[in-house]
């Protein structure tokens, strides 16, 4: 459980659009703060389109002032070339929040899709459904992008709020009591 009020900055990594959402804890529940996307398609170096997500999540930290980022996992597909470009887009934000001191917690897209749909197959159509019908918000004019950084947000809300959640989650050893722990977490 929450013993003091916070802010999530949930981030759908991309290296054509990034979606980005701020949440604020509220007792129990938690709002939507913004959420938008940076568009990046306009810039034709992959060096370029990096730069700018650094650039602009250091801004939205800084105007908001998050403690922690939720990111979504780059996933397993047939395209290695757009899983690592997936995989840079992430490590850049990771390094903005990191730098600015947020604490760093990622998500695989299926454990966001279970966590507000109940499945882990929900389209982004279902997730953006979910979430305005769950947050009671008008999420139209969100790109889809950017509901699902605030599906990564209010994942990580939930597992952080949850009795026994957070830090009170139990430490491991080693990687084998972690395993024996998680049996459910493995594909």
């Amino acid at each position: 459980m929450l013993s003091h009020p916070i802010k999530i900055l949930g981030v759908d990594p991309g290296t054509n659009i990034t979606g980005y959402s701020i949440i604020a804890s509220e007792g129990r529940t938690c709002k939507m703060i913004t959420a938008g996307i940076f568009d990046l398609r306009k810039h034709t170096d992959h060096q370029t389109k990096l730069k700018e997500i650094f650039l602009q999540l250091q801004e939205v930290i800084e105007t908001y002032l998050p403690q922690h980022l939720a990111v979504e996992a780059p996933f397993y597909g047939k395209n290695v070339q757009s899983m690592l470009k997936l995989g840079r887009a992430q490590g850049v934000a990771m390094a903005a929040a990191m730098t600015m001191g947020l604490e760093i917690h990622e998500y695989a897209p299926k454990k966001i899709k279970m966590a507000i749909t109940g499945s882990g197959n929900a389209s982004k159509e279902q997730v953006a459904a979910m979430l305005k019908s769950r947050m009671n918000i008008n999420l139209d004019a969100l790109n889809l992008d950017a509901t699902d950084a605030l599906a990564a947000a209010v994942c990580h809300f939930q597992r952080i709020s949850a009795p026994g959640g957070g830090a009170q989650q139990k430490k491991h050893k080693d990687w084998k009591s972690f395993v024996n722990a998680n049996k459910d977490k493995l594909a």
